[in-house]
């Protein structure tokens, strides 16, 4: 029997969080290797689990065998440790012996401190950097890099799908800089930029309808240059009008506003 406050982690690659509590419903975002959560509720048959993603309180429904419990006092531990994120593009972490193929982005529970559970028994040899520290442009453009040409796909955060707030969220976070899921929400975070003219190498430019509603976002490059997720993540020409696709020659996104977070 779930309990209103229960409390998980992610112990799988890369996992969907859905619209529905049905496996045929919209993925709205994933879970990566280390993403911790709340249980908000949970479908009568306990099939499936509401959560909120501690990350950026993302909510969706979870498949319950997909979901580990841990206990509020290891959920609040995770909440104060500076843990160290995945540089690799692929790789593997040894979890109660058993080995599991991790992404990009995802946290690892390895700090200076103790390990909080030790029947866990969490090993990693692969490249990994702390989330506490601040990177510079060149850093975050080199982790932008990473995923060119990683295709395209709603909800999605690894470099074998990604959408466009997904491809923002993980590049930043990885540089040290906590943004929400969506572009929308993303949008409301940093600082306001004037225009084309003024922005910088590393600020995200936002591009939505007539209608106002933020739609899209990619991180502006050297070079009136934006690299995006939009079919796959690519580099395209940026203007006071939008995006250029040169590949299309024609305009794909209007600009409604630029952000500053570095």
């Amino acid at each position: 029997m779930l309990h209103k406050f229960e409390y998980g982690i992610c112990r799988q690659s890369v996992v969907p969080i859905r619209a529905e509590a049905k496996h045929v419903s919209a993925q709205v975002t994933q879970l990566l290797f280390g993403d911790h959560y709340k249980v908000l509720d949970h479908t009568g048959d306990g099939n499936w689990v509401l959560i909120e993603i501690e990350y950026d309180n993302y909510c969706g429904w979870l498949d319950v065998r997909q979901h580990t419990e841990i206990n509020q006092d290891h959920f609040q531990h995770l909440n104060t440790v500076d843990f160290k994120v995945c540089m690799d593009l692929v790789s593997s972490i040894l979890y109660k012996k058993k080995l599991i193929n991790i992404v990009i982005g995802s946290i690892l529970p390895v700090s200076s401190m103790e390990m909080f559970d030790i029947s866990e028994q969490l090993a990693f040899n692969g490249e990994s950097r702390s989330t506490a520290l601040k990177g510079d442009y060149e850093f975050l453009h080199a982790i932008a890099r990473k995923y060119h040409n990683a295709p395209y796909l709603w909800g999605g955060k690894s470099p074998f799908g990604i959408d466009c707030s997904g491809f923002t969220q993980q590049v930043f976070k990885i540089c040290g800089y906590k943004l929400k899921r969506d572009a929308k929400e993303q949008f409301l975070q940093g600082t306001a930029v004037e225009n084309t003219e003024s922005s910088k190498q590393g600020d995200l430019a936002f591009f939505g309808g007539e209608d106002g509603k933020i739609t899209h976002v990619g991180i502006i490059t050297e070079g009136a240059k934006i690299i995006h997720a939009s079919g796959s993540v690519r580099e395209d020409h940026l203007d006071e009008k939008g995006i250029f696709n040169n590949e299309l020659q024609k305009y794909t996104h209007t600009l409604r506003g630029i952000r500053r977070f570095l």
